[in-house]
C-alpha cells in the first residue's frame, strides 16, 4: 500500500492514516511505535499506552520477526518497568500490521535467566532464536493479522473498539487488567509497601508476602477487598489478615496498620480505577505467582505446569492406570499451588490439593466459590508436605493413607518445586549458593544419610518421603531427569526404586518461570513394584506439542566412569614438569560445557576446578577438550554424561593429532599472550616474525605428529627431541598410571 519508503516516513503516514485519534508523538525507549490515549492534562502521572510497534519498511518483513525484536527490545530496556505496558504490541510494514495481546508475552517477558543484552535488530543469535519460537508459539493462538487494502474496514473496527473506544475519559484513572497489573505491583511496592506496619521478614518467613496485600488493594472496591477468600483483606483504613479460631473456638483475625494515616495508599490509587473488570479477577488471584519473588517461587514451587502438559500427562495416565483412571483412583497433588495441574479431572470426590502456601489455599477456595474450580472445600487444605505429618491431613485422606489396598488407588500427581543447592550463577562466582533453600526441611534431616547430596533438592525429598511413607501409591510427577542420570543421585538410587511404567521429556523452558534449557520429564513410577532403573525409552514433545521421537535415558551407575575420572588419571603436580596452561574441567555433562576451557594459571579462576596441562598431559588433555566441544549442547542432551573412553584412542595417532590442532584454534583456549606461549602452533619464518618465539613448545610437538603419522616409519616417542634446547626436548614420556609402558607418539 505504501510502496519503498523510508521507515520514518512509513511510521508517519501509518500514524496519519490509522491512528489519527490517538496520540503517536510520544518516543518511549528504543520503541519504533507508539499509540497512546491523547491528554490535555500535561500532570497526568502516567501516559495509557494502546499500542507498543516494531516497523519495517518494505512488504517482506515477518510480524513474528518484528515481535521479537520488540519483546527483545522491551526486554533489554525494562521499558515495562518504568512505563505502563500497552494493550497491545504490533509489528508493521508497507502492506500489513500485525497485533499481539501483550498479556501474551507476559510469562516471556517474566524469564528471569533470560540473556537480554544482545542485539535486538541481529537476527542471528540464540536468543533471538529462542525467543523467536516462544513468540512464535504465542502468536499462533492470539495474532492478529490485517492487509492495510484488502482487510481496511476490519483494520478500523479492530483499532476503534480494542484501541480507542470507552477508553477516552479514563486517563484520569487507569484501568487494572491482566495486562498490567504485574506492572502497577512494581509501582506499589515503592508506594504503598513502606507504609504498611510489619516486620516484612517475619511475614514472609510465615508464608505472608507483599503480593497478598497488593492482591487485596486492586481486588477492591472502596477500601474494601471483594474477593473474600483472599489471604489478607482490605478493610477501609487497614488490613485483616490470618482470621480462624482459637483453642476456645472464638473468632480471631489480625491486622495491620498504615505508618502515615493511609496517605500514601490513597495518593497511589487515586492514579487507578479499582476493581478491574470482573472477568479478570480470577486470572489475576490465579497468577499471583507472577508477583512472587523468584527464590520464593523456587522454594515454594510456585511454577504453573503449561495446559498442555496437563492434558498430555493425563492422557499417559489413562494409558497407563485405564480409561476410566480418575473412577477408580484417588489423585493427591500435595505441591499444588493454585491448583492448576488438577485441572481437567472430573471426579471431585476423589481429588485432593495442598499446599505450603495458606493464601494459594485461599485462592483455590475462591475458585470453588466462583465456580471456577469444581473441587470440595475439606479437599484443599494447607500442608506442609517436607515438615507436617500425615496425621494432619483430612480425615478421608489419612483413611485412604492408612489401608494399603486403598493406598494402591492413591496416584500422587505433582510438579515439585526445582530448588537446588547451586546454579550457574553461583558456580561461575556471580551468585550465592543457595544450599538453604532445601535444607530446613525435616524430610531433609530424616533422609540425608541415606540418599546423600540428592537431598539438598527439595524434589528428590518429595520423592522419597513418598516412596518411603507412603508405599505401594502411583507416583506420577513433573522433574529433572538427574534423579535418573546425574552421579550426586547414585545413592538416592540405591533407595528410590519404583518401577519406572511411561514417561515423555519436554523443553523447561516451556514451564513459566523455569531456569535453564533442559529437559523436564513427566514419569509414572509404580511404588509396589520395584526395580533398580538401569534405562528407559521416553516420549520427546517439542514446545509446540508435536511428538518428535524418542530417547533413551541411561543410568551411569554401573559403567567404568566418567571422562572427568579419565582425565584425572593422567593429572601432573609435578612442580618440575613445564606447566603450559591449567584446564578448568567443569562437570562431566552437556549444561556444563561452557565450564570446560583453558587458562594460563588456575589462579585467574574464583575456585579453581582443574587441573595442570605438562607435557605429559597435553594430549590427553586436547582430547578431553575436543570431545567435550565437538558435540552441541541442546535441551535435550543437556544431562547426558561424557564417559571414560575405551583404549581406543591410545593407538590412533590421527584422532589424537585431530584433537591437538582443534584444541589450539578452540575459543575455548583462552591462553593471553602474556609471558612464554607455549600454544604457537607457527615457527618464526612461517608467520614472518622478526623477533623470536620465546617457546618453541607448540611447533615442535606438531612437526613431530607429522612424522608419527606418516607410514613405514616407527612409532617414535613424541617428547624426545634430541639435540634440541627447548622445553619439548626435555620432556618425559606419557605414563599411562597403572601400567608400565610408554604410551608412543601421543600426537
Amino acid at each position: 500500500m505504501y510502496g519503498p519508503i523510508r521507515e520514518e516516513e512509513l511510521k508517519n503516514r501509518v500514524a496519519r492514516d490509522w491512528f489519527a485519534a490517538c496520540d503517536t508523538a510520544q518516543i518511549i525507549g528504543n520503541i519504533d511505535f507508539c499509540a497512546a490515549l491523547p491528554t490535555d492534562d500535561p500532570g497526568l502521572a502516567e501516559t495509557v499506552s494502546l499500542l507498543w510497534a516494531e516497523a519495517k519498511r518494505g512488504t517482506q518483513a515477518d510480524p513474528v520477526d518484528s515481535l521479537a525484536q520488540l519483546v527483545l527490545t522491551i526486554g533489554r530496556a525494562r521499558t515495562a518497568d518504568r512505563h505502563l505496558p500497552p494493550a497491545y504490541l504490533g509489528a508493521f510494514d508497507a502492506e500489513k500490521i500485525a497485533f499481539l495481546p501483550y498479556n501474551a508475552v507476559l510469562d516471556v517477558l517474566g524469564q528471569n535467566d533470560f540473556n537480554w543484552n544482545v542485539a535486538p535488530s541481529d537476527h542471528t543469535t540464540r536468543e533471538f532464536r529462542q525467543l523467536r519460537a516462544l513468540i512464535a508459539d504465542t502468536a499462533a493462538s492470539g495474532l492478529l493479522l490485517y492487509y492495510y487494502e484488502k482487510d481496511e474496514r476490519e483494520l478500523r473496527r479492530f483499532i476503534l473498539r480494542s484501541l480507542v473506544q470507552g477508553k477516552v475519559g479514563a486517563a484520569a484513572r487507569i484501568r487494572i487488567n491482566k495486562n498490567n497489573f504485574t506492572h502497577i505491583y512494581q509501582k506499589w511496592l515503592a508506594a504503598v509497601k513502606p507504609t504498611i506496619a510489619i516486620d516484612w521478614d517475619s511475614a514472609r518467613r510465615s508464608g505472608l508476602l507483599d503480593a497478598d496485600f497488593y492482591l487485596a488493594d486492586i481486588l477492591s472496591e472502596h477500601n474494601l477487598t471483594l474477593k473474600e477468600k483472599l489471604y489478607v483483606l482490605l478493610r477501609h483504613d487497614h488490613y485483616e489478615l490470618e482470621r480462624g479460631q482459637d483453642e476456645f473456638g472464638l473468632f480471631t483475625k489480625k491486622e495491620a496498620q498504615f505508618t502515615d494515616g493511609q496517605q500514601a495508599h490513597r495518593q497511589f490509587w487515586d492514579r487507578y480505577a479499582r476493581p478491574p473488570r470482573r472477568e479478570y479477577w480470577d486470572y489475576i488471584a490465579g497468577r499471583r505467582d507472577l508477583l512472587v519473588p523468584a527464590d520464593i517461587r523456587e522454594r515454594k514451587g510456585s511454577f504453573f505446569t503449561p495446559k498442555r502438559w496437563v492434558e498430555l500427562s493425563q492422557e499417559y495416565l489413562a494409558r497407563e492406570l485405564g480409561e476410566n483412571w480418575q473412577d477408580e483412583y484417588y489423585v493427591w497433588d500435595c505441591c499444588a499451588g493454585t491448583g492448576n495441574l488438577l485441572a481437567g479431572l472430573t471426579n471431585k470426590y476423589r481429588i485432593f490439593a495442598s499446599t505450603l502456601d495458606k493464601a494459594d489455599v485461599q485462592v483455590m477456595h475462591d475458585a470453588i466459590d466462583s465456580g471456577a474450580s469444581r473441587l470440595f472445600h475439606n479437599h484443599v487444605f494447607q500442608f506442609d508436605f517436607l515438615n507436617d505429618p500425615f496425621t494432619l491431613l483430612p480425615a478421608p485422606l489419612q483413611s485412604i493413607l492408612d489401608d494399603p489396598e486403598q493406598r494402591r488407588r492413591l496416584v500422587v500427581y505433582i510438579n515439585p518445586p526445582y530448588a537446588e543447592a547451586g546454579d550457574i550463577r553461583q558456580l561461575s562466582g556471580t551468585g550465592a549458593n543457595k544450599t538453604n533453600v532445601a535444607v530446613g526441611h525435616a524430610a531433609y534431616k530424616k533422609y540425608l544419610s541415606r540418599i546423600g547430596i540428592a537431598g539438598r533438592e527439595v524434589f528428590a525429598q518429595f520423592f522419597i518421603r513418598i516412596y518411603h511413607e507412603m508405599h505401594g501409591v502411583v507416583l506420577a510427577e513433573f522433574s529433572k531427569t538427574k534423579m535418573l542420570q546425574a552421579p550426586n543421585f547414585n545413592l538416592f538410587r540405591t533407595e528410590f526404586r519404583p518401577r519406572l511404567r511411561s514417561s515423555f521429556l519436554v523443553p523447561a523452558r516451556t514451564f513459566d518461570n523455569v531456569k535453564g534449557n533442559f529437559p523436564i520429564g513427566f514419569f509414572i513410577w509404580k511404588t509396589d513394584e520395584q526395580e533398580t532403573f538401569i534405562e528407559t525409552v521416553s516420549h520427546v514433545y517439542n514446545k509446540e506439542g508435536s511428538k518428535i521421537g524418542s530417547k533413551t535415558i541411561v543410568c551411569y551407575d554401573n559403567l567404568k566412569g566418567n571422562i572427568g575420572k579419565w582425565v584425572l588419571s593422567f593429572k601432573d603436580d609435578d612442580e618440575q614438569s613445564l606447566r603450559l596452561g591449567f584446564m578448568s574441567n567443569g562437570r562431566n555433562d552437556f549444561q556444563n560445557q561452557n565450564l570446560v576451557y583453558i587458562i594460563n594459571h588456575k589462579n585467574q579462576m574464583p575456585t579453581p576446578r582443574g587441573w595442570w596441562i605438562t607435557p605429559k598431559n597435553i594430549i590427553v588433555h586436547s582430547i578431553f577438550l575436543a570431545v567435550r566441544h565437538s558435540i552441541e549442547a541442546t535441551w535435550l542432551n543437556d544431562r547426558d554424561q561424557f564417559l571414560f573412553p575405551n583404549d581406543g584412542w591410545e593407538t590412533d595417532y590421527a584422532f589424537q593429532a585431530d584433537c591437538l590442532v582443534h584444541t589450539l584454534f578452540h575459543t575455548q583456549n583462552r591462553i593471553a599472550h602474556t609471558g612464554p606461549n607455549h600454544w604457537i602452533p607457527f615457527t618464526e619464518e612461517e608467520v614472518g616474525s622478526k623477533n623470536a618465539f620465546a617457546s618453541h613448545f607448540m611447533s615442535e610437538l606438531l612437526r613431530r605428529s607429522v612424522q608419527t603419522l606418516l607410514p613405514a616409519t616407527a612409532q617414535p616417542d613424541l617428547f624426545s627431541l634430541a639435540g634440541e634446547a627447548d622445553e619439548a626436548a626435555r620432556a618425559p614420556s606419557i605414563q599411562r598410571p597403572g601400567r608400565g609402558r610408554v604410551l608412543d607418539a601421543m600426537s
